[in-house]
């Protein structure tokens, strides 16, 4: 193996364990916010939820989506496969994900880039394994944040429909009609599901878990609120949508001021990546030999593990809640 070729396969290893590293504290986000989420609840939440279809369900199944449909694991993927907009099923993102691993640890075991056989099979393993997980997770939250901005819109829309003397149900219908996409197609799923018979909380619980945003929660409490103690639904759901903006115009107001920091935390962690990319073309013999000497390899290691620490510093130090 060339020195110049060690040198791309360790960057783009380390590129992928930061990005690996970042997916890993949004998580951790989100994990809080969903926290903060369960005080707003409905009451309906609390009903017993009985799921039906009438679809007739196939004799011909994945014997794999079979075994994991008596796991909880199998409705945590599929959540999250709905959420990313996804038509994937559980058991085919399994597979893919073991079959990357399996490529990943050959491929470590080959190349051993780390100088570590074992740290290099399971890093390829890790990085490879991961990436059809990874993407997903990339999908789910790009189209969370698109749902988040589409929503004042819908809001304000849902307000003036009721105004305008449309039930509230006529009026989810015309959102899901004229409202674009992704946010379309959930208020379609969500007037669907009412339409064959399903309860209004029902659905909108339902509709809550496959968007699960603080926003979408809210819209679903008042909703619930207006149902038991009744009030001017559209005037809440319009001072609702002004509220949603006034978060969205404080998050820039924040992004621009954090945005120095942020700019500080990418040059840090980039520099080292350009400064072994450089190294190696200015003395192309000094990586290998540092790979090969035995205090070079821990060396190395403890480098890639305090950059991946500093990144993560800097990250909760430049990432203001609002």
């Amino acid at each position: 193996m060339t020195p110049v070729l060690g040198v791309i396969i360790f960057l783009v290893l380390f590129a992928v364990l930061m990005m690996a590293v970042g997916l890993g504290s949004r998580f951790l986000e989100m994990r809080s916010k969903k926290q903060l989420e369960t005080m707003l609840n409905p009451e309906s939440a609390a009903l017993e939820e009985v799921e039906t279809s009438i679809l007739v369900t196939p004799t011909d199944r994945d014997p794999l989506d079979a075994f994991l449909e008596r796991s909880a694991l199998q409705g945590k993927i599929q959540t999250m496969l709905q959420q990313g907009g996804l038509q994937w099923s559980p058991s085919h993102l399994l597979i893919a994900m073991f079959v990357g691993a399996l490529a990943g640890g050959f491929l470590g075991y080959v190349l051993q880039p780390l100088g570590f056989m074992i740290a290099s099979v399971l890093a390829f393993a890790f990085v490879l394994g991961g990436a059809p997980w990874f993407y997903v997770r990339h999908r789910r939250t790009s189209r969370l944040k698109e749902l988040e901005e589409q929503l004042p819109e819908a809001l304000d829309f849902l307000a003036r429909s009721m105004r305008a003397g449309h039930a509230f149900s006529i009026s989810l219908e015309m959102i899901g009609t004229e409202m674009p996409d992704p946010l379309g197609q959930e208020f379609r799923a969500l007037f669907a599901e009412h339409n064959l018979g399903s309860p209004i909380e029902v659905a909108m619980t339902n509709f809550g878990k496959r968007v699960p945003l603080l926003d979408v929660r809210l819209f679903i409490s008042s909703v619930a609120l207006q149902r038991q103690t009744g009030g001017n639904l559209s005037e809440v759901l319009t001072r609702l949508a002004f509220l949603i903006r006034e978060r969205f115009r404080l998050k820039g107001q924040v992004k621009a001021a954090s945005a120095h920091g942020r700019l500080t935390s990418m040059v840090l962690t980039i520099l080292p990546i350009v400064m072994i990319g450089a190294l190696s073309f200015v003395a192309p013999g000094y990586l290998p030999q540092m790979v090969k000497d035995p205090d070079g390899k821990y060396m190395i290691a403890a480098a890639v593990v305090f950059q991946i620490l500093g990144y993560i510093i800097m990250r909760k130090i430049v990432n203001i809640k609002v």
